[in-house]
């Protein structure tokens, strides 16, 4: 089966979903929001899955957090992989938990030669008791922190080459993060690893209520900005047809004004590229 352009998976679009038979459609969930033991929900995402390919993204595991791993969480991420069995299972280079309570963030790491060996043998770690290789996601910045000793790509870089993970490039999070410090999004693109990348995110962002445009926010909540979508252009002409999500978190639409969204980035797969 082709794995084209896909969707977040909202609960409000069940039944929208496991109807929908368009060619190379798949949806994402958070696993966060499944890990239980029975349930609507857990009902739900079998029929949708019995379907369409899924992929599982993370948002809690706190790769780059103080604290250990949370091996009961990593042991019901692994059920759900074992019972679902998605193409692709993905978390970010970010930290959301210290001294045993979360917060509802992905805040950035210190590019330190120190915490690489360290993200890198928690991914190693992560990647065992999964049972499988995690793809890595960009974050988004809001500001230059001082002390990195890498840049981000050349951290990813050496991520992927320590532990034989992928990378989910976000395109969203490249062009916040390079309109927020300064950074050139082609040149960020032309410096990761093509054959790392397992997955591509668009979304929509939205400006400060005080800087304005002069700083983004990645808040999920708006159609794909017209510059993310020159981007993923840019990254496919680079890296070949990989599958692509639109992501929505906030204000979600109707279901048909997100399928209008995917198929603009369907067309965009289509436009003949060869893999890299």
């Amino acid at each position: 089966m082709t794995i084209g352009a896909g969707l977040g998976l909202k609960p409000q679009h069940y039944a929208e979903a496991t109807g929908d038979r368009r060619p190379g459609l798949w949806f994402e969930v958070h696993p966060e929001n499944y890990m239980v033991e029975g349930g609507p929900r857990l009902t739900a995402l079998e029929r949708v899955r019995a379907e369409h390919p899924l992929s599982l993204h993370g948002v809690g595991l706190s790769l780059g957090g103080p604290d250990p791993l949370d091996q009961a969480h990593l042991k019901r991420f692994r059920a759900l992989i074992d019972r679902f069995a998605p193409f692709a299972v993905s978390e970010h280079l970010a930290w959301s938990r210290f001294e045993g309570r979360s917060v509802p963030d992905l805040l950035p790491v210190l590019r330190t030669s120190s915490e690489l060996q360290r993200i890198a043998e928690r991914i190693d770690a992560t990647q065992t008791a999964l049972g499988r290789a995690l793809l890595i996601e960009n974050p988004s910045h809001y500001l230059n922190l001082r002390g990195h000793d890498y840049d981000e790509t050349d951290f990813l870089s050496e991520l992927v080459q320590r532990t034989g993970c992928g990378l989910l490039v976000d395109l969203n999070n490249v062009f916040v993060s390079a309109r927020n410090i300064g950074i050139d999004p082609l040149i960020w693109l032309h410096a990761i690893p093509a054959q790392a990348v397992g997955e591509i995110h668009v979304a929509g962002h939205s400006e400060d209520p005080v800087r304005g445009a002069a700083l983004l926010i990645d808040s999920h909540d708006s159609p794909v900005a017209e510059g993310v979508w020159a981007l993923l252009d840019a990254a496919l002409d680079l890296w070949g047809p990989r599958p692509v999500l639109i992501e929505r978190d906030g204000e979600v639409p109707a279901y048909v004004e997100l399928t209008a969204e995917r198929e603009r980035a369907q067309a965009c797969l289509q436009k003949g590229r060869v893999a890299a």
